[in-house]
């Protein structure tokens, strides 16, 4: 399939796709450069459904809560500072 660039930059993504992926007025796009391609995924309700779990036991909140906290030290700091 193809599909052409408007003056707008915007691109009309085929209705075979659009009814494939579940993609309607409003779906958001998150658009991947990977230095080879474009990849435009669809996060619609049943991809983030799909996503819900997948990094259960890989340590990823207590990393986020790692860089939370060293963030709020480094914030603290700079305020005692000024």
């Amino acid at each position: 399939m193809e599909t052409y660039v408007t003056t707008k930059g915007q691109i009309v993504i085929p209705a075979p796709l659009r009814r494939k992926y579940g993609i309607t007025e409003g779906t958001k796009i998150v658009v991947v450069d990977n230095e080879e391609e474009i990849i435009l995924r669809p996060m619609t309700h049943e991809r983030i459904a799909k996503l819900r779990g997948s990094l259960k036991g890989t340590g990823t909140l207590q990393m986020l809560l790692d860089e939370r906290r060293k963030d709020k030290e480094k914030e603290d700091a700079s305020y005692k500072g000024a």
